[in-house]
């Protein structure tokens, strides 16, 4: 006795990025329509410690404590690449520097993101980092 078994196969494709975060992978779907909203606001440690820094080099230079850059980047033992990178986030918009204090920044905002060429008008960050004006 022989039976004839039919297998069909179908595949499913689902437009998602996995990306390192803090140690974990993290699922990245397309901006747009179905894209789940948190249930609540989640704070990035790394974006908040990035800004905390960023704020603190920016007192130190106006109080006169450094006097330079250059100065700073001696003084905290870091590449002064790495602190002119950092030290930009004290250009960010206050509404966008206010959704990362309270976690309510978008999913796919990474600190790397803000290091790479932000651009300094307040408009341009908020539709690049997809910033919504509150």
């Amino acid at each position: 006795m022989t039976t004839d078994v039919s297998i069909d196969t179908f595949t499913i494709r689902v437009p998602l990025t996995l990306r390192r975060h803090g140690g974990r992978k993290l699922v990245i779907v397309p901006e747009g329509e179905g894209v789940p909203v948190r249930a609540k606001p989640t704070p990035d440690d790394t974006l908040l410690k990035a800004l905390a820094r960023a704020h603190r080099w920016k007192r130190m230079l106006e109080s006169g404590q450094v006097r330079s850059l250059t100065e700073l980047a001696e003084a905290e033992k870091i590449a002064p690449s790495y602190l002119t990178r950092i030290y930009r986030l004290t250009l960010l918009a206050p509404d966008i520097v206010e959704a990362i204090l309270d976690g309510r920044q978008p999913r796919t905002m990474q600190l790397a993101d803000l290091m790479d060429d932000m651009p300094v008008e307040w408009d341009r960050q908020r539709k690049m980092f997809g910033v919504a004006t509150r």
